[in-house]
């Protein structure tokens, strides 16, 4: 199909189903205005038929009143005028007047003249029922109603009636603001009321629909039905809608028939807008789809070029990946190596410390060793003299020298053995109290007095025993030599728990000198020949704490240095 013909048939398209969301739209905005038109009416009438009610009342209740008999009796007082005053002032009533049988004036809050004539609704409540009606009046009063009661004697004879007039440009005074056009017409087709005063006086011309004015020729007008609604086309003034949705209600309470006349540009325009927006969109996508396919197009036809530029980029490619895939095997290589001296360069240091120790070690080792010599001969002897239970309490003894051996060699392997097991959970009271077993003899060489209260149970921390406890043998170990050439010998060690747990070690030596590089490699303060290590006890310790989640600091306290180490807590149950 050419591409001229495709897109004459999708314009053809989009118009039809603009036109179709228009007359859809034109439908709905139609019946939500007819349903809000007719909320207006009932509103309207509602309101007229409650303001006039209020007059029919009044001449009903004031028929029943004695001095309005007494006035039919032929004996007017003041106070009778006064009282009818008084009504129709506090009502605003346009006149109350009372009537004879004869139709003649007896007493009024004016001058009566709204009564005077042949007035039906006069004659009907002579008659004995209520009586209504509407028409000109004089006083400059261009529209009022009546309502008519008859006034009873005993006997329930007619005597006469009351009659109640008001003003309807008083009355529909307090709702010509309303936006809907409201017009309430008589019997006769005469519109009695309205919101809008140019149609005050108009006619329903006889068999026909629209109003015509009393005076002069009929403005254009014209009607139709469009979805089910009426529809007048309207040249009625600027302050009446040029096409208007008309709706009728019939009010007998009052002899009126009510009509609203509700503007239909609106609707027009939300329709055009709605077909307008359909249109564009269907556009625009429309325009969309061609220039997709000009590009699926134009990408076809570079497509076929780039086919053939990747061909040779491929082949550079691959030369490329092979080169790369050879320095990624060489790195990982460096990598593995790179872990494994670290590895070898923290059980050096493992090492080194126990080298450090190994004085202290053997003469932990040493005294249970002579002890139990010693135990062993003094056995042997009580059983040569036949004293059993002697010998006996030395077997005790050498039973528990061998299990101090045996605790402080354990401790030594694991201090000594190379970890490879990822971090878990660990108790931390018992490393600490394994590094302070290790640290022992050397605190008891120097006199250093431990001031440490250990937590009554298990203080669960994530990282690795054997590592952790380095930790600690190193820190325990620079204490013990800052305080080699000092008086006073303590060492402080506190633990908190919480979220973190954390460890203070603190001693009683000089401090730090220089504590922002007290954790880089090869950095000391010992003195040479002290053969105290090479400075990477500390920076080991501080790589061994962050890569277990934690934190190592150094700082100068109260005292002397204070390290403190902040751990991540585990729970027991996570440990189990």
């Amino acid at each position: 199909m050419p591409r001229i013909v495709f897109v004459v048939l999708y314009l053809l398209a989009v118009a039809g189903v603009s036109l179709g969301v228009w007359r859809v739209a034109t439908q709905v905005g139609l019946g939500q205005l007819a349903a809000r038109a007719q909320a207006d009416l009932a509103l309207s009438s509602d309101r007229l038929t409650g303001q006039l009610q209020r007059y029919r009342d009044l001449a009903v209740n004031m028929a029943d009143h004695p001095q309005v008999t007494r006035v039919l009796a032929g004996a007017v007082q003041p106070e009778d005028v006064a009282l009818l005053r008084r009504v129709a002032d506090r009502t605003a009533a346009q006149d109350v007047i009372v009537v004879d049988l004869t139709g003649r004036v007896m007493a009024a809050a004016e001058d009566g003249t709204l009564a005077q004539g042949a007035r039906p609704f006069v004659q009907r409540a002579l008659n004995g029922a209520l009586g209504r009606g509407y028409g000109p009046a004089t006083g400059g009063v261009p529209r009022s109603y009546f309502y008519a009661a008859p006034v009873f004697d005993r006997q329930s004879r007619v005597l006469g009636a009351i009659v109640v007039a008001t003003d309807l440009s008083s009355v529909e005074y307090a709702w010509r603001s309303d936006t809907a056009a409201v017009f309430f017409r008589d019997a006769s087709g005469r519109v009695q009321v309205s919101n809008r005063s140019e149609l005050v006086g108009w006619r329903r011309p006889a068999g026909g629909l629209g109003l015509q004015p009393a005076e002069g020729p009929a403005p254009a007008f014209s009607a139709h039905v469009e979805a089910g609604f009426e529809i007048w086309r309207l040249g009625w003034g600027r302050y009446l809608p040029d096409e208007a949705l008309h709706l009728a209600r019939d009010l007998p309470v009052i002899g009126m028939t009510g009509e609203v006349l509700s503007d239909v540009a609106p609707v027009r325009r939300l329709a055009l807008s709605q077909a307008a927006a359909v249109a564009a969109l269907c556009l625009a996508l429309g325009a969309l789809l061609f220039l997709a396919t000009e590009r699926r197009r134009t990408l076809a036809r570079a497509n076929a070029q780039l086919e053939a530029r990747v061909a040779e980029r491929t082949r550079a490619l691959s030369e490329t990946n092979a080169a790369l895939r050879r320095e990624v095997t060489e790195r990982r290589q460096a990598q593995d190596a790179l872990a494994r001296a670290q590895d070898e360069l923290v059980q050096a240091s493992r090492l080194s410390a126990l080298g450090q120790l190994s004085a202290g070690i053997s003469h932990e080792l040493n005294q249970p060793l002579m002890a139990v010599q010693s135990f062993a001969e003094n056995g042997r002897a009580f059983l040569e003299r036949g004293q059993a239970e002697r010998a006996g309490e030395n077997l005790g003894r050498i039973s528990d020298m061998a299990h101090r051996m045996g605790r402080i060699i354990k401790n030594l392997r694991a201090f000594s053995k190379q970890e490879s097991v990822a971090q878990t959970q660990v108790d931390l009271t018992g490393v600490i109290a394994a590094a302070l077993e290790l640290t022992q003899a050397r605190r008891e060489t120097l006199g250093v007095t431990l001031d440490y209260s250990a937590p009554d149970g298990p203080v669960w921390v994530r990282g690795g025993e054997v590592r952790l406890g380095q930790v600690f043998v190193n820190l325990i170990t620079n204490a013990l030599d800052a305080m080699a050439e000092v008086e006073e010998r303590r060492l402080i060690l506190t633990v908190q728990t919480g979220a973190q747990v954390t460890v203070t070690l603190a001693d009683t030596g000089p401090g730090i000198a220089q504590a922002e590089r007290i954790f880089d490699p090869f950095y000391s303060t010992k003195e040479v020949g002290a053969a105290k290590g090479i400075g990477l006890g500390l920076s080991i310790s501080y790589a061994i704490v962050q890569s277990m989640g934690g934190e190592l600091r150094a700082r100068n306290g109260k005292t002397g240095a204070e390290f403190t180490v902040t751990l991540n807590a585990a729970t027991a149950e996570a440990a189990a």
